[in-house]
């Protein structure tokens, strides 16, 4: 299937004219320098390296001439200290790829900085023809070894990611005994519980972060395949729209909508063993599983639920990104509530599967549409390649979320609170969740506190130390909260360029303008239509329902439009009662355009403002062919 064809000239597309220049967003460092009152210091709550530069003039005046866009579409919310974990992973992961492995030619990595805790980053594009030239023959060599391996590399892959989730949970986090067991003196173990604590947080935060290096492995060459497909199309096809393009790469099932079949199956057993009146006696599982575990029925229904669980119900109730995005299993409460939805609309004889079949014969439907314009053999030919490889590459940018974000990530952060329980017991912090307001590095010299002190018999600095320090640092989050983060600083380039930007953040020349247009309005009520990216095709006309987090998607009503900062895999049950999607932050690949297409609704993401400009209840028209939001 694949012959390694990537056209490298198509990764950097001038897909943008929109005249840049007279565009104005904040100055980096004036930004940067506007402390919040009461947060002065604020810094020392992350890595030093994420602060823009005041002591260092050719830093200072490389940031001070770079663009910067807030990543909204991964942190919705200010970052707590422990949190930063994940955004320091893939500035790692995703730019040593691109620049030092497969030699991405058109761009190195992504460059990060903090601002009262939210990500402001920036691609770093590579800007000498030459040196372009240079990168491309190992891209076509390297990259080209992974698309023609493909399907042999990621089944390596899934079994890489398996072995460490497995590592994971099977880790013991040791806690510290009066007295060591006399076995350790009779095995001559000749180490000690102390030293196997700070081995286990070590070998916990080495295993989030190789799990971050998997992570990458593959998603920059998916996302390659699919922009390359794109560049190719535009280059025939000047005019044709980026939905339109994705369009023909849509109805492909993936995994990541397993855990939401899972509840489906789970709502049909229900009415099909006739117990969905006990699912539905309460919206507390305990008091629904004692019911239930009264009857044969109600107990096939319960060990269904539980196979169904593992690992499917490891799903964040977030992004994944944070502490506080509890899975399912977590908290069962939420599935239950997804579950019970489900079975009302199949009570009421209504579907609850996605049209997958209407999708894919749309899809066919566009493609060979396009395809018998194309009279060049060559670009035939071409289009064929890049098609059938962006189909096959495809399932691994929306699978990885579920190993990494996901089922890993929601183990890790329980381990991670095993840790907290120990400094909570050695009086380090007050609560199991003040651990997520220290530094990984901060935890390991506690740590060290705590086994020496243990160790000598005496009192340790840190219950001195941390517990007023994390009051403070609540206060400062609060602040952070109350804060709203510019989506962009910093000079706008004339022609955004670097793919990955245009097609994940939805970051382009029109984005920027519409971003700029809106800023520069002094009230948002005045606002009365404003544009986005064109996500998924329709028009719809509906009421508003603002929900910022998984917990909102509960009040969503049938029919209703969604608004959101962003959206993620756990709110799949939300695209069956919705008839259109508006995020703030995406570009055609981020998950609601590709679940929208998937369910045949429009979406229009990256509006840059949505959340703060609509309100529930008001009534606005979505246009998702052409990005345009008019409130009615």
């Amino acid at each position: 299937m694949f012959a390694g064809i990537i056209l490298i000239g198509s990764l950097n597309p001038n897909w943008e004219t929109n005249d840049m220049s007279q565009m104005k967003f904040p100055k980096p460092h004036d930004v940067a320098g506007d402390q919040i009152p009461g947060t002065e210091g604020w810094e020392r709550m992350y890595p030093y390296q994420y602060q823009f530069t005041t002591d260092d003039p050719e830093r200072q005046k490389y940031e001070d001439e770079t663009f910067w866009f807030y990543d909204g579409l991964h942190y919705p919310e200010p970052l707590y200290p422990f949190d930063t974990i994940w955004d320091e992973a893939w500035y790692l992961a995703l730019s040593q790829y691109n620049t030092r492995i497969f030699s991405v030619p058109p761009v190195f990595g992504v460059d990060h900085r903090m601002i009262n805790g939210y990500v402001y980053i920036s691609p770093v594009p590579v800007t000498d023809p030459a040196v372009i030239e240079e990168r491309v023959g190992h891209f076509m060599e390297r990259a080209g070894y992974y698309y023609q391996n493909w399907n042999e590399l990621e089944a390596k892959w899934e079994e890489k990611m398996k072995s460490t989730i497995a590592d994971l949970e099977a880790l013991e986090i040791p806690t510290l005994p009066d007295m060591e067991e006399k076995s350790v003196v009779d095995d001559a173990l000749g180490e000690s519980k102390g030293y196997h604590l700070l081995k286990a947080y070590d070998d916990l935060i080495d295993l989030g972060i190789r799990c971050w290096q998997y992570h990458f492995e593959f998603l920059n060459l998916g996302y390659a395949a699919y922009v390359t497909f794109m560049g190719h199309c535009k280059s025939i096809f000047p005019d044709i729209p980026d939905q339109r393009v994705t369009q023909m790469i849509s109805g492909i099932d993936v995994i990541m909508y397993q855990p939401d079949e899972e509840l489906k199956n789970l709502a049909r057993k229900a009415v099909e063993l006739g117990v969905e009146e006990g699912v539905k006696f309460s919206a507390d599982f305990e008091e629904v599983k004692a019911g239930l575990d009264k009857s044969d029925t109600g107990k096939q229904w319960l060990e269904a639920f539980e196979k169904a669980r593992y690992p499917w119900f490891h799903v964040s109730t977030g992004t994944g990104w944070y502490h506080h995005d509890k899975s399912w299993n977590d908290d069962l409460n939420v599935p239950l509530s997804f579950i019970c939805m489900y079975i009302d609309k199949i009570k009421a004889g209504e579907s609850i599967d996605r049209p997958m079949e209407q999708v894919q014969q749309e899809r066919d439907r566009i493609t060979a549409e396009y395809r018998a314009l194309i009279e060049n053999e060559e670009d035939l030919g071409t289009f064929d390649e890049l098609l059938a490889t962006a189909k096959t590459v495809f399932p691994y940018v929306e699978n990885h979320l579920f190993y990494v974000e996901h089922w890993f990530h929601s183990v890790f952060w329980n381990k991670v609170r095993e840790v907290g329980a120990i400094m909570k017991d050695h009086g380090f912090i007050n609560d199991v969740e003040d651990i997520w307001y220290l530094k990984r590095s901060e935890i390991k010299d506690a740590l060290w506190d705590v086994v020496t002190a243990w160790a000598t018999n005496v009192k340790p600095r840190g219950p001195a130390v941390w517990p007023k320090e994390i009051e403070w640092r609540k206060g400062v989050m609060d602040k952070f909260r109350e804060w709203a983060p510019p989506p962009a600083i910093g000079p706008a380039p004339e022609v955004i360029q670097e793919p990955f930007t245009m097609v994940l953040w939805g970051v382009t020349n029109d984005s920027l303008a519409n971003w700029a247009e809106v800023q520069d309005v002094e009230n948002v009520d005045d606002i009365k239509a404003f544009k986005g990216f064109a996500g998924s095709p329709g028009t719809v006309e509906g009421k508003v329902r603002v929900c910022r987090t998984v917990a909102e998607i509960g009040q969503l009503e049938d029919g209703e439009i969604l608004v959101a900062p962003t959206t993620s895999p756990s709110w799949a049950p939300a695209f069956t009662k919705i008839q259109a999607c508006v995020t703030d932050v995406g570009g055609v690949m981020c998950h609601a355009a590709i679940v929208c297409r998937e369910y045949g609704m429009p979406a229009v993401v990256g509006t840059g403002h949505a959340t703060k400009i609509v309100k529930t209840g008001q009534t606005i028209r979505v246009d998702g062919t052409t990005g345009e939001i008019t409130i009615v």
